[in-house]
């Protein structure tokens, strides 16, 4: 059923290409094809967190795998959490090979702005006793809200994290998630624009809130939405911030629309 339509599928920090096996087996079945990567440091990749110098190195494997798709195609970029600075970067570069980009809980810059203002205002607005369990490492900027780096640890993962995913799920999250950067300073880069309205803001986009996320609640996605209005948004009910293990099915069927529609 699913015939030429690709799916690319970018986790979020700390995850990998792993975090979507539900997801990948939904979509293989209905007949699309489905690719889910690992970025640096993440998932199988080869490299340590302290052998990835940017964010530019970070996406590469994104990037790579972007350029050496046919100029003829166009992939469906679906970005969870962090993912969102991935696939903003990766639609900034190759726009013309993206028939919609889904922002899937996800990091969602504008084009006015910094990308790292968006993660600025997620860890302004996020209380520091719902941070415990995450170890930090702050960055060099002492104005900045933004850690360098952040490991998650079981005791944020399972009531935070994957709070309504099944136990086996948050066993597997704490066996594979590893440390993840977030890139602060190469986001607050004001020199250089890295997102354009003319590029990556010529992309079609689609939000998919989910209400039950208590990584980045509710009312911070809609905040996104309004910062950076999208051609549409799909609401999960009663998934927490992993919709692709907690609401397999329904953000199966959400992609499945998407897919239909662009």
């Amino acid at each position: 059923m699913g015939g030429s339509k690709h799916f690319v599928l970018v986790h979020g920090a700390g995850h990998g290409a792993w975090c979507w096996y539900k997801l990948l087996a939904l979509l293989k079945s209905a007949g699309y094809r489905v690719t889910a990567l690992d970025l640096g440091a993440s998932g199988v990749n080869p490299k340590k967190l302290d052998q990835i110098a940017s964010v530019f190195e970070y996406v590469l494997p994104l990037m790579n795998f972007m350029a050496a798709l046919p100029e003829e195609e166009r992939v469906i970029l679906v970005g969870h959490s962090l993912g969102g600075i991935a696939i903003s970067l990766a639609m900034e570069s190759f726009s013309r090979k993206i028939s919609v980009a889904v922002f899937a809980t996800a990091i969602m810059p504008n084009t006015a702005s910094p990308p790292a203002a968006i993660l600025q205002e997620l860890f302004g607005r996020t209380p520091p006793e719902s941070l415990s369990g995450i170890n930090f490492t702050l960055g060099p900027r002492p104005e900045s809200l933004i850690p360098t780096s952040i490991t998650f640890g079981p005791e944020y993962l399972a009531p935070r994290m994957y709070n309504c995913c099944q136990p086996e799920d948050v066993t597997l999250g704490t066996l594979l998630v590893r440390p993840a950067a977030l890139f602060g300073e190469d986001l607050w880069n004001e020199d250089t624009a890295l997102l354009s309205e003319e590029r990556y803001g010529s992309v079609r986009r689609v939000f998919v809130v989910c209400d039950g996320d208590k990584v980045m609640d509710e009312s911070f996605q809609w905040w996104m939405i309004d910062n950076y209005p999208t051609k549409e948004v799909k609401v999960i009910r009663g998934s927490d911030h992993m919709v692709m293990l907690s609401k397999p099915l329904e953000f199966y069927f959400c992609l499945q629309e998407i897919a239909d529609k662009y």
